[in-house]
């Protein structure tokens, strides 16, 4: 019998269709968004073709309004979204494939007007539209559109996208498009990026902003905006066309010094069994840049060591990142590259280099996370005035590690958090540090030996001593008990 109240589309299909009808018109009343996605059904029964329409007047609505979204609105229009995509997906797309790539494209086409009314801090909204841009890929092959056409619609879509939704576009359709779509679109891109921009006169440019150095106007962003627009898409056309010099030729020299843009061009270059000259791409970075260089320079110098075969050389790399940055990445990869019990050596090495790490904080999370929780213990032990209380986001959850085998390093990270949070009177917090005393007070019991460092009835006192005005620091704590 309790089978039969489970809620599953056998049993509800046993309810009949006249009981599910008002079922559905009870649950639609008032509800916009399931009404629509009712009458989509209704218009499936149709065919591919009624689909079509209701859909087009849906996006037809989408694309013209004018109303401000605010974050009330955005998640019923992401709903929205979410259902016209399925209908051309599920309905349209299996008999008119074509027609189906027409209503997706137009969907995505709402992006500028939606994103340009609405607060997208989440990034939801644009989110939704790229995900559409992604199944354009497929129906373009299914569809057998012709490469050319593709080619100058994908060049007028990406020349007008303020918004970063069509940013995937060229991979997404590189398939369909193939070598002569990809030259067509290359040229185009190149001929609008030769173009000058209409510069108004002088007297009638529009200042957008200051700098330093002046006045910004918003031909110079729109000029800027073009050329690094035409920049990406031509990186990706020469991706897609497997042209590495065609990649590298969109940097210019002082660029190509960056450590994420030599990482990008050294890996193609290794790609391309280019070796010497990925080579000299990772090495184009200067010393000081490599200190702050993102972990794609570091992995693709390292991988172009590798493929050169010098071992030796990229084993000297991993340890000085890792002592530099403790990175947890590098020393896993030079502790599986090293010999049987080498290994056990070298990992004691890193730990006690760890534990004396310049960055208390920094050492604390590698030795939690390892892990390595005796050393990470006898780090805060032995460095507790360092400790920063106000990044609770770190000390907590290494609070939690530590606290059934050394409850006495977990005591004192949460009490750098309790003494920050009523130090600086942040009320808001209150509550996570009354917590933190009843942790204190729970772990005391399993303190062995509290040494030189004050017993919990001792730091207690003092606290009240200190902060006895606090009252509702001191309510949430009388409120756990």
């Amino acid at each position: 019998m309790a089978q039969s109240k489970t809620l599953n589309a056998a049993n509800l299909e046993a309810l009949g269709a006249a009981r599910l009808a008002e079922l559905l018109m009870a649950i639609s009343k008032g509800n916009a968004e399931a009404q629509r996605q009712l009458r989509l059904a209704l218009a499936g029964r149709g065919g591919a073709g009624e689909t079509a329409r209701a859909v087009t007047k849906q996006l037809v609505r989408i694309g013209s309004a004018k109303t401000w979204l605010n974050w009330q609105k955005i998640k019923p229009l992401l709903a929205e979204l979410e259902v016209q995509r399925r209908a051309i997906l599920d309905v349209v797309a299996p008999t008119d494939p074509a027609e189906a790539f027409e209503l997706l494209w137009r969907l995505v086409g709402c992006a500028e007007g939606v994103l340009a009314r609405s607060d997208d801090g989440s990034g939801r909204l644009s989110e939704a539209f790229q995900t559409a841009v992604r199944d354009l890929g497929t129906l373009a092959q299914r569809a057998g559109l012709p490469p050319e056409a593709l080619a100058n619609r994908a060049f007028q879509a990406l020349a007008v996208d303020e918004h970063g939704v069509w940013g995937e576009l060229v991979p997404i359709l590189a398939p369909q498009l193939g070598t002569a779509g990809l030259l067509i679109l290359r040229e185009a891109v190149q001929a609008w990026q030769a173009e000058p921009l209409a510069a108004s006169p002088g007297s009638k440019r529009q200042v957008v902003a200051w700098s330093s150095a002046g006045p910004i106007h918003a031909d110079e962003v729109r000029s800027r905006h073009r050329k690094h627009m035409a920049s990406l898409i031509l990186q990706q056309v020469a991706d897609a066309l497997g042209d590495v010099d065609g990649f590298i030729g969109q940097f210019d020299a002082p660029a190509r010094k960056m450590p994420a843009v030599a990482a990008a061009i050294a890996r193609r270059l290794l790609g391309a069994g280019r070796l010497p000259e990925a080579w000299a791409a990772v090495e184009r970075v200067d010393a000081r840049q490599r200190e702050q260089a993102p972990v794609e320079w570091e992995d693709a110098r390292l991988d172009v060591l590798e493929a050169l075969g010098r071992s030796d050389e990229a084993q000297a790399f991993r340890w000085e990142r890792f002592t530099t940055t403790l990175s947890a990445t590098h020393l896993h990869a030079y502790l599986r590259k090293l010999p049987d019990f080498d290994d056990v050596e070298a990992e004691q090495r890193a730990m006690a280099h760890a534990l004396v790490f310049k960055d208390v904080h920094q050492s604390l999370e590698f030795l939690v996370t390892w892990p390595d929780l005796r050393r990470a213990s006898e780090l805060v032990l032995s460095r507790t005035q360092a400790l920063d209380g106000d990044l609770y986001e770190l000390l907590s959850p290494a609070s939690d590690a530590l606290d059934s085998r050394h409850p006495l390093a977990a005591m004192l990270l949460r009490r750098a958090i309790i003494d920050f949070t009523l130090g600086t009177a942040r009320s808001s917090r209150y509550k996570h540090a009354a917590q933190h005393l009843r942790d204190c007070r729970d772990a005391a019991g399993r303190v062995e030996d509290f040494g030189s460092i004050p017993d919990h009835a001792a730091y207690e006192r003092a606290l009240r001593t200190a902060h006895g005005r606090k009252a509702g620091f001191w309510q949430e704590v009388d409120r756990l008990g």
